[in-house]
């Protein structure tokens, strides 16, 4: 256990624009018999950050009121009683119910994962979030096999380009969405078959040239509103569609007769309400699954920027005006 009982924390002082992002000390944090402390190097950021700053996405129950941030990496320094695997010493990422934009964050031992092999802290930390958060939705059915295809909307951000290297590292055919030629080569870097420049592309008429009319066999949608309509239409018969955020809208018209005459699936799902044992699951698929690839260097954490942590404030307004390729990180 650390010998001082104080902390500092990067803290939301009221719902508001990133300036409200101010450091405070804070104690450190009181775990539990199945928790572990860990000593924080590295923090992502993540957009649904930015909407628990704004007074938007309240923290659930247990997890800090004014302390944001869901995925870190960093040194463990005390373990709980009953935790069975870690000990002291031992270097993580994990993912978080909030509060990891703190020197000190406890998290339950099954949300904690290896840093992979020769991976800095910075990188792992970019990891649990984005990386929970897709095979939550696309790949813990276990459903997709090798040949089949994802369309991943927005794949130049954390979870997009998450999305692509996972799909490509399991043998799948991916397409994704982008708002500029520059993005698009970046995704095309990292994996997609083909990245459509939404901005200048209907892409659901792309999508149907490219599947020679079939459509994809999944959908990973962080945009909802008026995409709903044209990602129905992009489904292959059983298709299936998850959707995680709804930016440009939560209601959206649909042909009903579409989603019967197709068979199709329509799932949606947010990962921070979701139980420990749930989470637990996930990583011990994910380092089953896929943290073999990242200790290959198949799948590669991406990188845009770091920032020291008093300058959150600055890193979220970034992660606002949308120009980032990749994750977003503070560093401790």
């Amino acid at each position: 256990m650390p010998i001082f009982t104080a902390m500092q924390a990067i803290i939301i002082t009221q719902p508001g624009a990133p300036e409200v992002l101010q450091v405070a000390e804070r104690p450190i944090p009181v775990y539990a018999d199945t928790e572990v402390l860990v000593k924080v190097a590295a923090a992502g950021i993540n957009r649904p950050d930015v909407f628990q700053r704004k007074g938007n996405y309240p923290p659930p129950a247990g997890a800090p009121a004014d302390i944001p941030g869901l995925e870190i990496a960093g040194t463990i320094t005390a373990v709980g009683s009953a935790v069975t695997r870690w000990k002291v010493g031992d270097e993580v990422c994990a993912l978080i119910a909030g509060g990891g934009y703190a020197e000190y964050c406890n998290v339950p031992q099954g949300q904690c994962l290896p840093v992979p092999n020769g991976m800095s802290m910075i990188e792992a930390a970019s990891l649990p979030e984005t990386f929970f958060t897709v095979w939550a939705n696309v790949f813990y059915a276990d459903v997709l096999k090798a040949g089949d295809s994802l369309l991943v909307h927005g794949g130049a951000g954390g979870i997009g380009s998450a999305a692509i290297q996972i799909a490509n590292g399991l043998g799948l055919t991916v397409y994704t969405t982008a708002c500029s030629a520059d993005k698009c080569a970046f995704c095309e870097q990292f994996g997609a078959d083909k990245a459509i420049n939404y901005k200048t592309e209907n892409f659901a008429e792309v999508i149907k040239q490219l599947t020679n009319g079939k459509g994809v066999n999944w959908i990973l949608d962080s945009i909802g509103g008026d995409y709903t309509l044209p990602n129905l239409q992009s489904l292959a018969e059983d298709g299936r569609l998850a959707i995680i955020n709804a930016v440009n809208g939560k209601n959206a018209g649909v042909d009903l007769s579409l989603i019967m005459r197709k068979r199709l699936v329509i799932t949606g799902s947010t990962l921070r309400p979701r139980s420990v044992e749930f989470k637990a699951e996930i990583a011990r698929q994910l380092e089953e699954k896929v943290w073999p690839h990242l200790a290959s260097g198949k799948i590669k954490p991406v990188i845009f920027k770091t920032f020291p942590a008093a300058q959150a404030a600055q890193a979220h307004q970034l992660m606002e005006d949308s120009v980032h390729m990749g994750k977003i990180v503070l560093v401790f």
